[in-house]
């Protein structure tokens, strides 16, 4: 039995008083209400309409109904509202992730816009690496994440890929800071300061790739993330990182004796995508999915990567550790 139909045309009657104004207001033919009415009794064991050839009357039964009836279709379409409202991504809950190392502008810029277009949204944003976005993208146990390439994209589908040219950080005092480019076989004698490998696998191996093709092999290879900790380690053990360029890095306040400096011929990027689980793209999804992008190319000066490089993995790592 349609519970919510039935309570519906009980309500009618009880406030018509009359089974054909009530069909008339519920659009339907008085016979069809009037078994409606006949089914809804049955089912709830009790009378709730007198009925003669010229009046309806509510019994005390029906009375006392009424108004659990009324909160019935009331709660009913509450439910159907926040559904809706959850089907064009104005409320619920989304489980994304971004990745370390995103520059705080970016964060603060796709908030705000979730914030603006889709008010009711409730996110559960977490810092995550690309290798536990995709587990946790495997395991549904988040909606969707901003993903580095290359990585193994199976199972996902993908939005624009987007990418921001990676400059230098060196120590103000080095002789490279004088330049307004620096080529990457310039870096040679220089410690490299990288995300841990487990954390990307294959998009570490194809910096280092890239590096050693470019004419740049580290003297050695340190692991970090924190601005403070990366920024530590440039100061003091003659070391470099690469990171895109952003506030921070134009107005040279990234770090007191820290330079950004972009590379010849640009060489690196980073390679960024929003990923889902195939077949899982809802209202919220599509939400970050477009919040993202705009604001990497906002902050981040990211572009389209186009025309776009293969996603596919590199066979082989040709820089070994």
């Amino acid at each position: 039995m349609d519970l919510i139909g039935h309570v519906r045309c009980f309500v009618a009657v009880a406030e018509e008083r009359h089974f054909g104004r009530a069909a008339e207001r519920l659009g339907i033919a008085q016979p069809p209400l009037s078994q409606r009415i006949q089914r809804l009794e049955k089912e709830l064991g009790v009378r709730l309409f007198e009925r003669s050839s010229r009046h309806v009357t509510i019994t005390r039964s029906g009375a006392l109904l009424l108004e659990e009836a009324r909160a019935l279709l009331a709660r009913s379409e509450a439910l159907m509202a926040c559904a809706t409202r959850i089907k064009d991504g104005q409320s619920g809950l989304l489980r994304a992730a971004l990745p370390s190392g995103l520059a705080g502008e970016a964060v603060a810029a796709i908030l705000g816009d979730l914030h603006q277009h889709h008010p009711g949204l409730e996110l559960e944003l977490h810092e995550l690496s690309t290798a536990h976005q995709l587990a946790r993208l495997a395991s549904h146990d988040l909606d969707v994440g901003l993903i580095h390439h290359p990585c193994d994209v199976t199972g996902l589908e993908l939005g624009p890929v987007l990418r921001c040219e990676l400059g230098v950080l060196l120590p103000r005092t080095s002789v490279l800071a004088t330049r307004e480019e620096v080529p990457l076989a310039a870096l040679t004698g220089h410690s490299l300061v990288v995300f841990p490998r487990a954390d990307a696998p294959a998009l570490y191996d194809d910096l280092l790739t890239t590096c050693a093709r470019n004419g740049y092999t580290p003297d050695s290879v340190r692991h970090g993330q924190g601005d403070s900790f990366v920024h530590g380690l440039i100061l003091s053990v003659n070391a470099v990182a690469f990171t895109p360029q952003d506030r921070n890095t134009a107005t040279g306040s990234r770090g007191s004796g820290i330079v950004w400096r972009p590379l010849v011929g640009a060489p690196l990027t980073w390679r960024y995508s929003v990923a889902w689980p195939q077949g899982r793209k809802d209202t919220s999804v599509t939400a970050f999915a477009d919040a993202a992008p705009r604001a990497l190319r906002s902050t981040a000066a990211a572009s389209a990567d186009l025309p776009p490089r293969p996603l596919h993995l590199r066979p082989a790592s040709e820089y070994w550790l």
